[in-house]
């Protein structure tokens, strides 16, 4: 196997897509070998254990996942640390937790993912939510752009990404924006294309902003198993509740109302299926083992990403050169992937799938991703097969 290759912690997926080049690291990442194998451990433990099988995982398997996720993020308690099924129900339980009563109001940037985004728009159309969304572009005014419409108004809550889904661009002032707003309001970090993309330590703002992210696609664990890093002391009965939050609320309850737990299982809901856990902790023992850290995992990609823009240098292979990248090629903020913003991105998004080639679009912004799957000779063949679609 080359040098810089990872080839061999993914066999299974590798072998079933034959000739296919996955380039969607940044959406969907295959799954390591290990995932497999900790998708069988937790049917024979749900066979072993049955209806018993929830104690070995709140007490073994949740504490094990929490502690990687508090690694990665060098949070100062693992406790803190909640999961479900989705990081859209993280933001519908933090919602249910702010102020009744009163419209809310929400800061944001237009570079949030649509889950976000048609939630607020739906809220806004109900008169449930006074929106503020702030542009992302151009990007080397945002952080001045964001602080100042945080200090104008009075938010309930500011929500904004660490990476942006639509362009890669590392929105590295965030969490220190976030850490100074005013007491009263709720402030989170979508971690999604940041998380295990790029190096992150939040431990100056786990206190105050909250932060989630999940397995789909740098932590490849596939479906199922996001998280939420909840701050002590902020939402502290969320509305929306379950009752597998009732399981650790162990503290008395004042007369006449529901008991939560003060640690970040007071967001958890009803029963889920715990799969995703099983594949969360067998990856992240497997990285750790490999060595391979946020920052080897990113600079593995930059470097594959730059042999890819080098490749293009050559011929231009359907019109893709540097100069379409989102943010500019020269910007060192990149999480693992390439924007190219094309008014044919669907189209040439629907010619290399049929050609083998998967990325993806959205709008008009072709994407790229780059993962410890993929080595040198992979960037390669995706450059000689663009060569051959433009012929």
């Amino acid at each position: 196997m080359p040098e810089g290759s990872y080839k061999r912690l993914f066999t299974h997926f590798l072998a079933a897509g034959g000739d296919r080049l996955h380039f969607a690291a940044h959406s969907h990442h295959l799954w390591p070998d290990v995932a497999r194998e900790a998708q069988l451990q937790a049917f024979d433990e749900a066979a072993r254990h049955v209806d018993g099988k929830w104690e070995p995982i709140f007490g073994e398997l949740w504490p094990r996942a929490a502690g990687h996720v508090a690694r990665l993020l060098s949070l100062p308690d693992p406790g803190t640390v909640c999961f479900g099924p989705n990081v859209h129900d993280f933001l519908l339980r933090i919602l249910s937790g702010l102020p009744g009563g009163r419209i809310w109001n929400v800061l944001t940037t237009d570079g949030e993912f649509h889950s976000l985004r048609r939630q607020m728009a739906r809220l806004v159309e109900a008169g449930r939510v006074r929106q503020t969304i702030v542009p992302t572009e151009p990007f080397d005014t945002l952080a001045e752009r964001f602080s100042s419409e945080l200090a104008q108004d009075d938010f309930d809550l500011v929500y904004a990404s660490h990476v942006f889904f639509d362009s890669g661009y590392v929105f590295e002032e965030l969490p220190g924006i976030l850490n100074e707003a005013p007491l009263g309001t709720v402030c989170v970090v979508d971690g999604y294309h940041g998380f295990l993309a790029r190096p992150t330590d939040f431990s100056a703002a786990a206190g105050r902003v909250f932060y989630t992210s999940g397995g789909y696609k740098y932590a490849m664990s596939g479906e199922g198993v996001c998280f939420l890093h909840a701050p002590p002391g902020i939402v502290e009965r969320p509305l929306d509740t379950g009752w597998f939050a009732g399981f650790a609320a162990l503290e008395a309850a004042m007369p006449g109302q529901v008991p939560y737990p003060t640690d970040g299982q007071r967001f958890l809901g009803a029963t889920f299926d715990p799969t995703g856990l099983y594949r969360f902790v067998a990856v992240q023992d497997m990285l750790e083992r490999e060595g391979l850290t946020p920052l080897v995992l990113h600079n593995h990609a930059r470097a594959l990403s730059d042999r890819f823009l080098g490749g293009l240098e050559r011929k231009r292979p359907l019109g893709l050169s540097a100069e379409q990248l989102v943010p500019a090629r020269h910007v060192e903020r990149r999480g693992n992937f390439l924007t190219f913003r094309r008014p044919d991105a669907g189209e040439l998004k629907a010619k290399l799938w049929d050609a083998g080639v998967i990325t993806d679009c959205r709008a008009d912004r072709l994407r790229f991703g780059f993962g410890i799957y993929h080595d040198a000779a992979d960037v390669d063949r995706l450059v000689a097969r663009l060569e051959e679609l433009a012929r």
